[in-house]
């Protein structure tokens, strides 16, 4: 496990027919913020600003076909050739993260394969290089964007 230093993140607020909204960097649209949101955009924000990640690689809840199934991957960052390199699956603070967390990104990883994996809910937040397949390291924090 290892925690993302969030202090310095400022998400941009705003109220609006009693929903507390938030703005996307990425979608570039102003979103409901509900708990599971908060964790996202505070996500979106650290790697942006805080890791350099490029935003326009950056997808955000987007559709994927999954076992013939609709779903949507909450964040999914891609390497220079556009090819998927980190999928992030965030979940509300008070939702644990448990082996069905872990399940349910091996799912989207099924579908897009990607080096590194990613759970968090905000407070825990563990950080996968599959790399190799059959020997999966746990991180200690995030990688470094290299493109």
């Amino acid at each position: 496990m290892f925690v993302p230093d969030f202090s310095t993140i400022q998400l941009r607020l705003k109220q609006e027919e009693n929903n507390t909204r938030v703005f996307d960097p990425v979608r570039k649209k102003w979103l409901v913020l509900t708990p599971e949101e908060h964790v996202r955009q505070y996500y979106l924000q650290y790697l942006i600003n805080n890791l350099k990640y490029p935003p326009a690689l950056i997808s955000v809840e987007k559709k994927i076909k999954v076992a013939g199934m609709d779903r949507r991957f909450d964040i999914v960052v891609y390497d220079a050739n556009h090819t998927p390199w980190m999928l992030v699956e965030c979940k509300a603070p008070d939702v644990p993260l448990s082996d069905k967390t872990l399940h349910q990104l091996l799912q989207y990883h099924s579908a897009m394969p990607c080096r590194y994996w990613v759970i968090s809910n905000g407070h825990q937040n563990y950080c996968a290089d599959a790399n190799d397949i059959l020997n999966i390291r746990w991180c200690s924090a995030l990688p470094a964007y290299n493109g």
